[in-house]
């Protein structure tokens, strides 16, 4: 999975010192999903079900494409 390694290597560097209390905990939580899950997820094959986790994967992917 080194594609969804290098988003995530990127938006760390990139995005997670902006994130507020809330979204680390959410960040953190999306972690937790499968690897395969993330990865559809990240590579656009498919949403995660829960909105929460759909706002922070579209943030993920804008920061990760801006910079």
């Amino acid at each position: 999975m080194l594609e969804l390694d290098d988003v995530l290597d990127r938006f760390l560097d990139a995005g997670y010192a902006d994130l507020d209390d809330a979204q680390r905990v959410q960040f953190v939580r999306l972690l937790a999903e499968q690897d395969q899950r993330l990865s559809d997820w990240f590579l656009s094959r498919a949403e995660p079900p829960d909105a929460a986790f759909r706002d922070l994967v579209r943030h993920i992917l804008e920061v990760v494409r801006v910079r």
